[in-house]
């Protein structure tokens, strides 16, 4: 799948907002807030469940590469996502 579809098809999931549950959200990770190295994917049941998560780790910027972002697509799609939301920006790694 091409970089440019898969990132408008997650963006489009986000834009859609809260439609209960379940729920993924996606958070991405870098020594500066310019360089996403980490993405991590958290996949919650059902409100107070505890969420389910998975990291991918890119030696470039995970938010450019296409098998990270087909990835994720396709874990929101597989899991009948009814909400994905996306947190703004980079979190620093510490």
């Amino acid at each position: 799948m091409q970089l440019d579809k898969a990132k408008k098809r997650i963006a489009k999931q986000v834009k859609k907002g809260f439609h209960g549950y379940p729920l993924v959200s996606l958070e991405y990770f870098g020594k500066t807030p310019d360089l996403a190295t980490e993405v991590v994917i958290s996949f919650t049941e059902e409100e107070g469940a505890e969420p389910q998560k998975q990291t991918f780790v890119s030696g470039a910027d995970a938010r450019e590469d296409e098998t990270i972002q087909s990835a994720l697509l396709k874990i929101i799609e597989r899991a009948d996502a009814k909400t994905v939301t996306e947190i703004d920006g980079i979190s620093v790694l510490s």
